[in-house]
């Protein structure tokens, strides 16, 4: 039986990252880490990581302290394909839906039924889903990739 690992979002990981850096070097910290989640392989990873310690460890150690946490974690992703891998680290659509039926629903505090609350969200879907009319960019190429990783979870 293979072992689940978790993977942690790199979007959160890049937030928290920047969040006590100062706007003027917020730019080349961001682009720095980005050499990082960005590279080909493992390897290139670890250098990038590594680089980035190098310049930035000094003025922000929380950063590289944080990333050197969760590295096992965050680099779950490498054993992915790049189609799959950009997909992982550029999108956030998960916590978007999310949002967006939390809006649906904070308005009732109290649903009567387990089907009260299902029918809202159901509806909510309904209406969320009419605002999805960008595809992902290079989804057939991702589609793929998670076809052949995937194929027992997804049909034909």
């Amino acid at each position: 039986m293979q072992t689940q690992k978790n993977q942690l979002c790199i979007v959160h990981q890049i937030r928290n990252s920047c969040k006590f850096v100062p706007y003027k070097d917020r730019k080349t910290v961001c682009a720095d880490l980005k050499k990082i989640y960005s590279a080909v392989n493992l390897d290139d990873a670890e250098y990038a990581k590594e680089e980035f310690r190098e310049k930035w460890d000094k003025k922000y150690p929380n950063i590289i302290k944080s990333w050197d946490k969760n590295w096992a974690e965050l680099t779950t992703f490498f054993e992915y394909p790049q189609e799959i891998r950009k997909i992982i680290y550029t999108t956030n659509a998960v916590e978007s839906y999310h949002r967006m039926v939390r809006k649906f629903t904070k308005s009732k505090s109290i649903f009567p039924t387990d089907d009260s609350i299902r029918k809202v969200i159901y509806m909510s879907v309904k209406e969320i889903s009419k605002k999805w009319t960008m595809p992902v960019r290079d989804w057939g190429l991702a589609y793929s990739q998670f076809a052949i990783f995937f194929e027992d979870r997804l049909a034909a």
